[in-house]
């Protein structure tokens, strides 16, 4: 066994991994951009070393630098992870090249299977069944268009170096093609250098169905069970689950055979992922999508209901150990589901529900633990989380003997996380989860999208409001004296002579609401506060002007309705303006000053946190001005165009 082992990673991956080579007595070795020098995965690790500055193409994904630090530590062993270079064919060579071990499969085997185009036509001729689609490497625009035409609306587009919904456009309009291929390719070239696509069929209410495979260089092949991964947005993963209800015995054995085969046609070493799409009404017809040939950030469920530890099988496989199991060792117990916490807020605009990548530095921090609940994370309070990496920021995971007690263990865990100063969609998990067709187990990869609506609501409850006046009205109240004597002239309680009491009114805002006026009294403390609204009392987590309940946050912040009316007239665009939805890089412009453009006509696109975000005129008119570039750094709420809407025609009668 290895002493020492880098992981070239960042955040909840490189905590996780920590951990186990901790618990085998392995010495780690961290890595870190300027941006993570006091992340948690830096103070947890054995030794860290510094690899550069903020951007990923300087740090994290720099062959040379990752093998330096692997040089100067004695690392025997390099973990990926997952992201960043962990599917990286090079990477996986220049490893084993420069001496240690690579903790995954051959670089050769990562070539394949990370070419999703050779990698279909491997497994069909082990017998795999695939999805229909395109064929052949390097098919040009034209080409790609041509195929989505011959397969039949609505298609896939995917990229064929990567994985993670990264690049993948669901196109159901053929007009949209050119458009929606040339965004696929940009985003597939900005995340894995590699904008080759394919095109597939696009199977309707499909449920995404993994199987975990895990093998050795002895020639043992298993498969550890399937995990259900049909909640989705856009393409990603949010909740996953172990096992699936849609498979029984015969079904489940017959994927699991088949995973094993499409491992064996690339000689795979290690622990890796086969993931198939499977019509929702014929569990029987499974297609073959992809091998992720890495670790998945949905390990921990089946390493629940197996009660193996995947990362320490990685690194007992690439030590070169046999595994001392069979497949008829394996046997899958309980039910486990897990929930991906990202930094997100959610936008609501004119009806629309979206969500949009988020930073901000973690002020409080509660993360849940106890029987059958585990939280992997990279957070500590102090995290300052950007957009230069990806949005997940851990994974809350319950286990229980059946699904019923999985899904009420981890829908309490969400109620119980406390993250503040970083806005996230654990609300939204919590509600999701208990949306009635999942607790029934009728799920799809569309699920998530047609609901969206009835899970996110817009509305801030009064007693949000009501809570951070009172936090402001404590702030207003004075110490008492040495003696414990207070002026009470001094206390504002809102004492009229005369008259009834009328306490003290604030102007609050939650970024993206109106401002609400709102008078408060309560228990205030440093760390919680406490008020009563229509007899009902309500507490919340607190800190600064951030509360928190049930897995919410809300920044409640000051308003000044003068100020605010005075920015106004001063000359801000208003309508017309299109601002930035979140920070960013602006990596396409669409459009000059002098242009002509349509209502929803997409004008600049903007990439954070490993997405891109058309940014759409709001109305039909010419484009008065342009301030950005291709490259350009935007922040939140900054003006990228303002578009001076046409000019009503006239009445002719």
């Amino acid at each position: 066994m290895f002493s020492t082992v880098l992981v070239a990673n960042r955040g909840e991956i490189a905590v996780r991994v920590i951990r186990t080579l901790r618990s085998l007595g392995i010495r780690s070795v961290a890595v870190f951009s300027d941006a993570d020098a006091e992340a948690r995965h830096v103070r947890e690790a054995d030794t860290a070393v510094r690899i550069g500055p903020p951007p990923a193409t300087e740090s994290y994904l720099s062959i040379e630098r990752l093998l330096e630090a692997a040089a100067r530590t004695g690392a025997e062993a390099i973990h990926p992870g997952y992201g960043f270079l962990a599917e990286n064919a090079a990477f996986a060579r220049a490893v084993t090249d420069a001496g240690p071990a690579f903790i995954g499969p051959s670089a050769d085997a990562i070539s394949l299977m990370g070419d999703k185009i050779r990698a279909k036509e491997t497994v069909r001729a082990a017998g795999v069944p695939v999805v229909p689609g395109s064929s052949g490497s390097g098919l040009t625009d034209a080409e790609l268009a041509a195929a989505a035409r011959e397969i039949g609306m609505p298609v896939l587009l995917k990229p064929s170096a990567g994985g993670g919904g990264k690049g993948m456009r669901l196109v159901r309009d053929e007009a949209l093609l050119a458009d929606e291929i040339a965004a696929a390719r940009r985003e597939a070239r900005g995340s894995f250098g590699d904008d080759t696509l394919l095109v597939e069929r696009w199977v309707d209410r499909p449920r995404h169905i993994e199987i975990q495979v895990l093998a050795d260089g002895h020639g043992n092949v298993l498969h550890l069970g399937e995990r259900e991964c049909s909640l989705q947005r856009r393409h990603q993963k949010i909740i996953e689950e172990a096992p699936s209800v849609l498979l029984d015995e015969a079904t489940r054995a017959a994927m699991g055979a088949a995973a094993v085969e499409a491992a064996r046609s690339c000689g795979y070493v290690g622990a890796g992922t086969v993931e198939f799409i499977v019509p929702g009404d014929d569990p029987a017809s499974y297609y073959f999508m992809e091998m992720n040939t890495r670790l998945q950030v949905e390990h921990p469920v089946t390493e629940l209901i197996t009660g193996l530890d995947l990362v320490e099988w990685q690194l007992r496989v690439a030590a070169g150990e046999e595994l001392p199991y069979g497949q008829d060792d394996i046997t899958l117990t309980g039910h486990a589901v897990e929930a991906r916490i990202c930094a997100e807020t959610v936008s609501v605009k004119e009806g629309a529900r979206g969500f949009l990548p988020s930073g901000g530095t973690v002020l409080a921090l509660h993360e849940p633990a106890g029987d059958g609940v585990r939280t992997d994370s990279g957070l500590s309070e102090g995290t300052e989380v950007g957009s230069l990496y990806d949005p997940m920021l851990a994974k809350v995971i319950a286990y229980g003997p059946d699904r019923a007690t999985a899904l009420r263990k981890l829908r309490a865990a969400l109620a119980d996380t406390v993250i503040l100063g970083v806005p996230t969609n654990t609300g939204f998990l919590r509600r999701l989860l208990a949306h009635p067709a999942v607790v029934a187990g009728e799920l799809d990869t569309g699920l998530v999208e047609r609901e969206v609506d009835g899970l996110v609501d817009g509305a801030v409850p009064e007693e949000v409001y009501a809570a951070g006046a009172a936090v402001r009205r404590a702030a207003l109240e004075p110490a008492a004296a040495g003696d414990g004597w207070t002026d009470p002239f001094s206390v504002p309680s809102g004492w009229r002579l005369g008259g009834e009491p009328a306490p003290p009114a604030f102007w609050l805002r939650v970024p993206g609401q109106e401002p609400v006026r709102s008078a408060g009294q309560g228990r205030v403390a440093a760390d919680r506060v406490a008020v009563t609204v229509d007899g009902v009392r309500h507490t919340f987590v607190r800190a600064g002007d951030w509360l928190g309940r049930d897995g919410d946050a809300w920044h409640v912040q000051d308003h000044d309705p003068v100020a605010a009316t005075l920015a106004g007239a001063a000359g801000a665009h208003g309508a017309d303006s299109l601002t930035a939805p979140m920070p960013g890089t602006v990596t396409v412009v669409k459009a000059a000053v002098g242009d002509r453009v349509e209502a929803g006509q997409g004008l600049v696109v903007v990439e954070a946190m490993k997405m891109e975000h058309v940014i759409a005129a709001p109305h039909a008119g010419t484009v008065a001005e342009l301030d950005v570039t291709p490259g350009s750094t935007v922040a939140m709420d900054q003006v990228l165009a303002v578009i001076t809407p046409d000019e009503p025609e006239e009445d002719q009668r």
